[in-house]
């Protein structure tokens, strides 16, 4: 390859490109949350020599949604194809920088961050190739599952699984074994059938299970260590509608009958409201093939419908319990009382809805947080879970926020996996930053860490990680 000399976008060019991303037009230092497209001009911009036009930027700041962590690159890349990327991997080895790839910025944690450059696959977003008898999808690795969701849904085809949200890129979410729920199946990443990865000499390796199964079984859930994953082939099955049962139950029921409610349904995940007994429990089902929604409802009973789920899920179980969480950041005594009030308020009474998967598996991760996620042995579950919970008796000072949510995964063979060769429990902590107020988080954090390590516990790579 032809080695070129690379000049830096001039920051006035910057400043062209992200203007509409901040309030001040004039300023150098451009502040973006990458959870929004970046507006580009309808032009490439050459930033790095006129005869060749990989898209950068510099005096950029990024944040991630929970905006807990920010950074700002030497230079930010967004390659439309896999020669700008092989570009751009020879600049960082010429002069000697750090390299990584981000995502949409969606993961609690820095992990993509870093000071020399980063680059991001925005523009390499489109579905290649449907198999409609293989039912398969093959993709560039920087379209969303949000995207990649609703082109599957045209051919009626869908994923197995989905995680909490979608609103993250295919190549993240496979690099950091996202996950859903249901003892029955794996993360996402063990539905990939075949990758293409650009090393950081510029080769071109595809990989699957049967050819260079080594590489393969390392780059998935491989944290973008090993090359940057570029095209992605995902195992998909006809489209399916799902059932969702949620009913309130205590957690001592759910963890003495553990067993029998991971083979009532094929999705069974469940939210424990610490400070309580209390937990909501999510029985999923698949509906068979050939299921249809309900019917519309009348246009004003759909009003009416539309202003109650807007009051209870926004007004109530959004804002007004940032508010009072808001609150209880100036007088800790009362968050039991939250807990124990939105339960009431919102999870006490039995809810039933059928609906197209995404819409099912995903759902509203409310405002501003700090996560932590742990995956354990799922025959661990209940030990764990005990010793949390007494954890919180013995320190009646320390006060969490809901909910705990407790997910299943089964075995895979995906070499850094949290759930490689177990059967596994996926326990996520969160505490909420209303209104974007800094909260203490690490005690809470620190004691399921603790907890979970002498279970033989193992992190989810994409949250607050104490493990590097």
């Amino acid at each position: 390859m032809e080695r070129k000399n690379y000049t830096p976008l001039p920051s006035n060019k910057t400043a062209d490109i992200l203007s509409s991303c901040h309030p001040d037009k004039n300023s150098d230092n451009m502040t973006i949350n990458p959870m929004n497209p970046l507006p580009l001009s309808p032009r490439p911009v050459s930033c790095i020599e006129d005869h060749y036009n990989v898209i950068a930027c510099r005096d950029l700041t990024l944040t991630n949604w929970s905006e807990t962590f920010s950074i700002q690159p030497e230079l930010y890349f967004l390659p439309r194809d896999v020669e700008e990327i092989r570009e751009i991997l020879l600049l960082s080895k010429t002069n000697r920088k750090r390299l990584r790839v981000v995502g949409r910025c969606h993961s609690p944690s820095d992990i993509a961050f870093c000071t020399d450059y980063m680059m991001s696959l925005k523009l390499m977003n489109r579905v290649l190739q449907i198999s409609l008898e293989n039912l398969t999808v093959k993709v560039e690795a920087g379209i969303t599952l949000t995207k990649l969701n609703s082109e599957l849904e045209k051919h009626d085809m869908a994923l197995p699984v989905l995680p909490s949200l979608s609103d993250v890129t295919v190549g993240g979410a496979i690099n950091t074994a996202t996950h859903g729920s249901g003892i029955g199946y794996q993360v996402l990443s063990a539905y990939v059938i075949e990758l293409e990865l650009i090393t950081c000499s510029g080769g071109v390796v595809k990989c699957s299970k049967e050819d260079k199964s080594d590489i393969f079984f390392s780059v998935l859930c491989g944290l973008g260590s090993l090359g940057v994953v570029t095209v992605v082939t995902l195992q998909c099955e006809p489209s399916y509608l799902l059932y969702q049962r949620r009913t309130p139950s205590t957690l001592d029921h759910v963890l003495d009958d553990l067993d029998d409610h991971l083979t009532q349904s094929e999705h069974f995940r469940f939210y424990w409201f610490p400070h309580t007994n209390h937990v909501s429990l999510d029985h999923i089902v698949r509906l068979p093939q050939g299921s249809v929604l309900p019917p519309a409802l009348p246009p004003l009973t759909k009003f009416i419908d539309n202003i109650t789920t807007w009051f209870w899920n926004y007004a109530v179980g959004y804002h007004a319990l940032e508010f009072a969480y808001y609150v209880s950041t100036m007088v800790p005594a009362i968050t039991p009382w939250i807990n124990r009030i939105w339960f009431f308020l919102q999870f006490s009474k039995e809810t039933e809805r059928i609906d197209r998967s995404p819409n099912i598996f995903n759902f509203d991760c409310l405002f501003k947080q700090h996560v932590y996620e742990v995956s354990i042995p799922v025959e661990k579950t209940q030990v764990v879970l005990t010793e949390l919970r007494r954890y919180l008796d013995r320190h009646p000072h320390l006060f969490v926020h809901f909910p705990v949510e407790v997910r299943f995964v089964a075995a895979d063979d995906i070499y850094l996996s949290p759930a490689f060769g177990r059967n596994s429990c996926f326990i996520n902590v969160i505490m909420y930053r209303p209104y974007g107020k800094t909260i203490e988080y690490n005690k809470w954090f620190s004691a399921l860490d603790k907890i979970a390590r002498e279970a033989g516990g193992r992190p989810h790579w994409a949250k607050v990680c104490s493990w590097f």
